[in-house]
């Protein structure tokens, strides 16, 4: 391998360059033989035993653009859906409902982070008096948690008064939300079995849970308890504070990051 040939390729990792594309960079300038080929992936190994810190540059890089990437979506998605995700009739809101700020969930009965993150909604609302706090129903567990939602849906239909604190028992509950489960909850709080199953019945939800996914699916949303505040996403259980920071740059500036 000449000289000229390992400074440019040496130069190419200390930028922190991708080795994929270092290579594929170089591949048209210089067509490679077999044997220099072998050359060039011995000294790219020891280049990076003698400097591993490359890999973790290159990794940082990844992961930025993968989160850029990722956040460019979910502004897309909010943007191009804001009628669906905040003001959709099927929804359960809690809170005031002509609060300045709307806090939207995407949550499932059977995630351990969402009932983790219960205390967190029931902080915002007992706190702050003009919150809007939106329910999204997203079942991605499993058909237990399928059933569940259904139940839960049926509660909104035939007894919307009590479905805040059929929310906060089924949620968290140590049980494994189910159909069973969900109906045992409804039914301690005076909502007849009958009449849930005759909703079930009559009004199933699947409409609801596939336009759930379809909003998923544009914000990029993959997993929960994933929070939409204003114009931006935020996945997971990040915790009040954050919550409560995305709350008041709303207020501050119009975005959630100001």
């Amino acid at each position: 391998m000449t000289r000229l040939f390992k400074t440019r390729v040496f130069k190419m990792l200390a930028a922190g360059s991708m080795l994929a594309l270092a290579f594929s960079a170089a591949a048209p300038a210089v067509a490679l033989d077999d044997q220099q080929k072998k050359e060039m992936g011995e000294f790219i190994r020891e280049y990076l035993i003698q400097n591993p810190e490359v890999l973790v540059e290159v990794q940082n890089a990844l992961e930025a653009k993968q989160q850029s990437q990722r956040v460019e979506q979910s502004t897309k998605g909010i943007a191009d859906n804001k009628q669906e995700i905040f003001s959709s009739p099927t929804d359960i809101t809690l809170g005031n409902p002509k609060g300045d700020v709307t806090v939207v969930e995407f949550f499932d009965y059977n995630c351990g982070y969402c009932k983790r993150a219960l205390s967190d909604m029931d902080d915002i609302l007992s706190k702050d008096k003009n919150v809007r706090f939106i329910l999204k129903e997203f079942p991605i567990l499993g058909p237990d948690s399928v059933a569940a939602h259904r139940v839960a849906n049926a509660v909104r239909l035939v007894a919307p008064e009590k479905y805040a604190e059929f929310h906060r028992q089924l949620l968290g509950g140590k049980p494994h939300a189910s159909e069973a489960t969900a109906i045992a909850v409804a039914g301690a709080l005076g909502v007849k079995e009958a009449a849930i199953r005759k909703s079930m019945a009559d009004q199933p939800n699947d409409d609801l849970v596939r336009e759930a996914y379809r909003l998923a699916n544009a914000i990029g949303i993959t997993g929960t308890p994933t929070y939409v505040v204003g114009d931006e996403a935020v996945f997971g259980a990040v915790g009040l504070e954050t919550i409560e920071e995305k709350v008041a740059n709303v207020r501050a500036c119009g975005k959630a990051t100001c």
